[in-house]
């Protein structure tokens, strides 16, 4: 007789969570999330889409890739130095975010990442003459593959049916390649759908 009734209770308690669950908006049930950068497709001609699954109520954890269709070529009259805010032109990039607050896996974060990047940094090379003396400098388009480790700031904000804008900013440093940039940084918008 304690098994029927334990059993009862469990069906009981699983339909009242599935009924609970059914009230919740997507937003808050759906664990996973697409996003696309529309700043880095229009401003720097690169492509940067991501995605992210949603742990549990604090946390997330996402990859993004990154690919700039542009080589640097550079027109005289254009506003904007792509090559200036961009070295990588190809990028993983793995982050993991905390969420504040009890709203699931939305509002304001901080977030931890790790970004395999490829790409050309321009360096300033000294030319020296045979006996070692200073005769000049030019910068110089060094190529460089390289691991680098960061953290930023940001906010997620999610409508009721599964959109969402992520505005946030990271900042990071290059490990192991000694041509690659010491500093990298993260601007990030993207808008995406989470389902």
């Amino acid at each position: 007789m304690k098994l029927f009734f334990t059993i009862v209770a469990l069906i009981f308690t699983l339909q009242m969570t599935a009924q609970d669950q059914s009230d919740l908006p997507a937003r808050d049930i759906n664990k996973n999330e697409i996003s696309l950068s529309p700043v880095n497709i229009i401003a720097f001609g690169a492509l940067d889409i991501g995605y992210e699954r949603v742990l549990n109520n604090n946390t997330t954890l996402g990859l993004d890739f990154f690919y700039r269709f542009s080589d640097g070529i550079d027109n005289d009259d254009d506003i904007i130095d792509r090559d200036g805010i961009f070295d990588k032109e190809i990028a993983l990039t793995v982050r993991y975010k905390y969420f504040f607050g009890n709203r699931i896996a939305r509002g304001f974060y901080i977030e931890g990442f790790g970004m395999l990047s490829d790409g050309e940094h321009e360096e300033f090379v000294e030319l020296t003459n045979v006996a070692g003396d200073f005769i000049g400098g030019t910068n110089v388009d060094m190529e460089y593959t390289d691991f680098a480790l960061g953290f930023g700031v940001g906010g997620k904000f999610v409508t009721k049916k599964g959109f969402f804008l992520d505005i946030g900013f990271g900042i990071g440093r290059n490990l192991f390649h000694k041509n690659s940039p010491d500093i990298i940084v993260r601007p990030n918008l993207y808008v995406g759908y989470r389902f």
